[in-house]
């Protein structure tokens, strides 16, 4: 089964909303009040569309997330049974800071096809790649760039890795220095990081390393319309962690997970720009219209553009 193309439009209109409520508080050094509205309005946007829909991804537990929460009923109960994935402001610190990079994202799939991940870490690795064994979360990182190389038919020196310039990537970004290849250190937003491997211009080969689990998820979905390779493995610090997990009917808590067991069958999935960064532009006022910037994909229909769309204020 496939999703129907009018949700395409439908999804942008959700996340255009959502990044232009968010827009408003860039700059302003709270993070938190950015990121309340773009919750507000994309929860208020998606309950006008007609689908049965279930977050499965959102802004944590009820206990948490008063509103987008994980398990939360969306829409008006009429339509398609959706699950949906969420992440209203990708780099809440971006929007504060008016740093680049801010999205508002969102993915659907059909009822069951989306993994329902937990709020923890994931080792995840992406590159555009279509064949199995070329890299691999298990493999160490010279063979993971040996490998690469000879698949790309370059030399390891220039290749271009993208990697969260974090402490617990010490030892990784250490190895690829000695392996000299170019690294792009991000500060925050690894959605935008894992896809930046999907298109040429951006000149990134490789994603890895430790970030955040319904990131990974989400990032999964447009990966897999561009024929990507992805793979994520859970990581459960705590015992909690694991309960919680245990609770959301994962079993193997040390899978590893390949695209197809993240994202299975159709999947659409939008990305818009809050301030200008590496995948689209951030949203523009023009009197009472806003101009913004959103990558959408949609495996079955092979869509996967960036779209830029002028709306009333």
């Amino acid at each position: 089964m496939s999703l129907d193309k009018k949700f395409e439009n439908l999804l942008l209109n959700v996340s255009s909303r959502a990044a232009l409520s968010s827009y408003f508080f860039v700059g302003k050094k709270d993070k938190i009040a950015a990121d309340k509205a773009a919750v507000d309005t994309m929860r208020a946007e998606l309950n006008k569309i007609d689908i049965k829909g279930k977050i499965v991804i959102g802004e944590g537990e009820l206990d948490e997330a008063p509103m987008l929460y994980i398990g939360e009923k969306i829409g008006t109960s009429k339509g398609p049974e959706i699950d949906i994935a969420v992440d209203p402001l990708e780099g809440t610190n971006f929007a504060a800071q008016n740093l680049p990079g801010a999205l508002s994202v969102i993915a659907i799939a059909e009822k069951s096809n989306l993994f329902n991940a937990p709020e923890t870490y994931m080792d995840k690795i992406s590159a555009n790649v279509s064949e199995k064994d070329v890299v691999d979360l298990d493999f160490s990182v010279k063979k993971n760039i040996d490998n690469l190389a000879e698949y790309k038919s370059k030399r390891p020196e220039n290749l271009n890795v993208c990697i969260l310039d974090r402490p617990r990537h010490k030892e990784i970004i250490k190895k690829l220095n000695e392996l000299k290849v170019k690294l792009k250190l991000i500060t925050d937003g690894d959605v935008s990081g894992a896809l930046l491997v999907t298109n040429k211009k951006h000149n990134i080969d490789l994603f890895l390393g430790i970030g955040g689990g319904p990131e990974g998820v989400l990032a999964a979905s447009a990966l897999d319309a561009y024929n990507c390779y992805f793979q994520g493995r859970f990581l459960f610090k705590t015992e909690n962690d694991k309960i919680r997990a245990k609770k959301m009917g994962i079993k193997n808590l040390d899978k590893k997970y390949q695209l197809n067991e993240i994202i299975s069958g159709d999947s659409i999935f939008c990305a818009t720009g809050i301030t200008s960064g590496d995948l689209v532009s951030g949203i523009k006022i023009d009197n009472d219209e806003f101009i913004s910037e959103t990558l959408i994909t949609h495996k079955s229909s092979g869509l996967k553009k960036i779209i830029q769309s002028k709306q009333k204020i």
